[in-house]
């Protein structure tokens, strides 16, 4: 690696085998740590409500909120563990070691990889939801749901778990003469491995999805519309249940469209290989990866009054109050 004058390594007391860094200019120092730090927070803080409101309150113990939970619960994680450290090992030297290296990059694949399943997984949902209403209660049951996203975990783990021992390797090799950076390392199968998982087939798997979805909603919006105006009190219910699934399709699109935006320039990117990219430009599409774990609960903010009435409760500790998870909430 080509070193400038101006370049400055990680431990000048080791000189040999220390990375060396560029200067960092003024004006991005200041971005990273008046924005992109308090951005970890936010994430963490939000999803923690998420995850509090669920958990807590029965009304919302629903199959899609369970997903909903898991998919909290990652973000979670991302704004606690990986924005931080991600933001830490792309701006500044990695002071942890070779161990906490490959532990960093085996805990946010794991992450990465259990959020690309749970979109799968509310894409499935709101399939049955909207194209066979009829058997969503007996197919789609909290504890299946429950089943599902141990399982999505446990194949998270197992799935990132081949890759840690590779990568400890090969950043101890990198270590002897370069020490003080914390890079993702993986061989050509291996890249072209998890861009087949991690991609191509979840991403095919929802696009597919809810282009049936909203094929069947619009169809339906258009019955609704078309339909005389309600002749019994049943058929009102029916269309109060329909528009209820009708506009938890379109939030969780939003949900996932968002998701796909953030999520597949970080996988393309990977594929051809960051070293090619200005270091502003690789930084942007890794941080993109991890904000939109920080864009979900402000979708839920805007289509879900559940959650603000929840956030309410929470804030001002009336969740502390007996009795208070069997509040309605709906």
């Amino acid at each position: 690696m080509e070193v400038g004058d101006d370049w400055v390594p990680c431990f000048p007391g080791f000189p040999n085998i220390s990375c060396w860094n560029p200067p960092s200019p003024w004006l991005e120092t200041l971005f990273i740590n008046i924005a992109l730090y308090p951005i970890s927070v936010l994430t963490a803080v939000l999803n923690l409500l998420i995850i509090i409101s669920i958990s807590h309150f029965r009304q919302l113990h629903t199959p899609t909120n369970i997903l909903l939970l898991s998919l909290a619960v990652s973000d979670f994680l991302v704004g606690l563990l990986v924005m931080p450290a991600d933001t830490l090992e792309r701006t500044h030297c990695w002071l942890f070691g070779d161990f906490f290296c490959c532990l960093y990059m085996f805990v946010s694949n794991i992450i990465f990889s259990a959020s690309v399943v749970n979109m799968v997984l509310i894409s499935v949902d709101r399939y049955v939801a909207i194209c066979d209403p009829l058997h969503y209660t007996t197919r789609i049951t909290v504890n299946r749901v429950k089943f599902c996203v141990c399982l999505l975990w446990f194949y998270s783990v197992a799935h990132n778990s081949s890759f840690f021992n590779l990568h400890l390797i090969q950043q101890e090799e990198i270590s002897i003469y370069c020490y003080g950076k914390c890079e993702s390392f993986t061989d050509d199968a291996g890249s072209y491995l998890k861009f087949l998982l991690n991609l191509i087939v979840p991403v095919t798997a929802i696009i597919v999805l809810y282009t049936r979805v909203f094929v069947v909603a619009v169809s339906q919006a258009r019955a609704m519309r078309s339909h005389i105006t309600a002749v019994t009190k049943q058929i009102s219910v029916t269309k109060r249940a329909k528009k209820s699934e009708l506009k938890a399709a379109r939030t969780l699109g939003v949900l996932v469209v968002v998701f796909l935006t953030c999520f597949t320039p970080s996988y393309f990117a990977s594929l051809g290989g960051y070293e090619s990219m200005s270091h502003s430009t690789s930084f942007f599409i890794m941080y993109l990866y991890s904000f939109n774990s920080c864009l979900n609960p402000l979708i839920y903010a805007l289509f879900y009054p559940w959650f603000r009435k929840t956030v309410r409760l929470i804030v001002t500790l009336q969740i502390l109050q007996p009795g208070s998870c069997e509040a309605n909430i709906l």
